[in-house]
């Protein structure tokens, strides 16, 4: 199993370059950011710095959206950094919270979703694109290299990431749910003749490695008020029809959802979040001490995840970077064998 952190680019933008720095050190995979220009810094000039003062990391946003940016733009945004890094980065994306909501924007449908990853994949893989009409290439970049994986939560969206994707993101710990949207994507991969096996798996999520269980519910319950924008609309979109088959675990908490207030996006103890019950935000996030991360981290890996991404939005940065790179990412990886 990999690992990755998912950063917010707040300032000073050197103290996110350091966590990047603090996280390859100990053994980290992946170094993820938030995409939201308006709430936090814009993310690309900070991945450049980042992949300046790392070595192997892979960069990437968790996630971008059609929305805010040109596709050629973004397209060349990964070209250039892989260019001057040496294909370092990954591209996360979906179609869009808060990044566009901010801005009082929507959503992308998912027509427009799967249309800007063929653009951005094949520019951003050396290739030509159809764009608005004309044969686009990047002169420069024939040897860049970027995967596409697809946020997704509902039915459709699910079908999408297993259709398109080079790999799937699913943004909540829970193993139920997890194991049923791992299915869905598998088999709508293998339903269009993809090796659902080609696709990578990755389970991103609030870790916070601790002994006192309510302050660590206090301070990662945002992360399922945030979750719970995209169970809105899926619950508005499809209801109750039971063709959808949409885990209740996953629905049946926002009905007491009061609404959302941007400005406390992803912001541990933001005031809305009350609604979300200690029973979901457990299953949604890992805490404890190391050996209870380690617990669901092999489940979560027995039924096929291949990364799990650290959501470091709390007050314990340091000491969660700290346990997983001393303890928890080596009993995931195994003891380093010298002969056999």
């Amino acid at each position: 199993m990999d690992f990755g952190v998912v950063l917010q680019t707040n300032p000073p933008a050197s103290r996110v370059v350091d966590l990047a720095q603090r996280a390859e050190q100990l053994g980290f995979d992946y170094v993820w950011t938030f995409d939201s220009h308006i709430l936090w810094e814009e993310p690309y000039v900070i991945h450049s710095a980042i992949l300046a003062a790392t070595r192997k990391v892979i960069v990437g946003p968790m996630v971008t959206n059609p929305a805010t940016r040109d596709w050629t733009v973004t397209a060349s945004v990964f070209a250039t950094l892989n260019e001057m890094y040496g294909n370092r980065t990954v591209c996360g994306i979906g179609r869009g919270d808060s990044a566009v909501r901010v801005t009082n924007g929507a959503p992308t449908t998912l027509t427009t979703l799967r249309d800007a990853i063929d653009v951005i994949r094949e520019l951003a893989n050396g290739r030509d694109a159809n764009y608005h009409g004309s044969t686009l290439r990047f002169p420069w970049g024939a040897k860049s290299s970027l995967e596409i994986w697809v946020a997704a939560y509902g039915p459709k969206a699910l079908q999408l990431a297993g259709e398109v994707g080079d790999g799937f993101i699913l943004q909540l710990a829970d193993p139920d749910i997890a194991r049923w949207m791992i299915a869905a994507v598998r088999r709508a991969a293998a339903d269009v003749g993809r090796d659902p096996d080609a696709l990578t798996f990755c389970v991103a999520a609030p870790a916070y490695v601790g002994e006192d269980l309510a302050h660590q519910r206090d301070q990662c319950r945002w992360f399922g008020a945030m979750v719970g924008n995209h169970i809105a609309d899926i619950v508005a979109r499809y209801g109750d029809d039971p063709s959808t088959t949409i885990p209740s675990t996953l629905t049946d908490y926002v009905a007491q959802r009061p609404g959302y207030d941007y400005n406390e996006h992803g912001r541990a103890g933001n005031t809305h979040a009350d609604f979300v019950p200690d029973a979901v935000i457990d299953r949604f996030c890992l805490f404890g001490p190391p050996a209870a991360h380690i617990e669901r981290l092999q489940e979560l890996r027995e039924m096929g995840v291949d990364q799990f991404a650290v959501y470091l939005q709390h007050d314990a940065k340091a000491t969660t970077l700290e346990a997983y790179g001393e303890t928890i990412i080596p009993a995931l990886s195994g003891p380093p064998i010298a002969k056999e």
